[in-house]
């Protein structure tokens, strides 16, 4: 069964910021799919198992933005 959490994002100004976090945080085991929303900064993760935050913490500053 999929699990879906909703983070925000702060420091996204342009749609290669919303593919950056897109591209990290689907690399985190069991992540199906990753919605982004550039006007509202909300990061939506659909995965196969609960996610741990630091892990979503730690791709989303890979890409260079921070969980607000």
């Amino acid at each position: 069964m999929s699990q879906t959490a909703t983070f925000a994002v702060t420091g996204m100004t342009c749609g290669h910021c919303v593919a950056s976090v897109t591209e990290e945080v689907s690399e985190i085991a069991g992540v199906e799919h990753v919605d982004v929303s550039l006007e509202t900064g909300a990061l939506t993760v659909t995965s196969r198992q609960s996610l741990d935050e630091a892990d979503v913490r730690a791709a989303v500053e890979e890409a260079g933005y921070q969980l607000a």
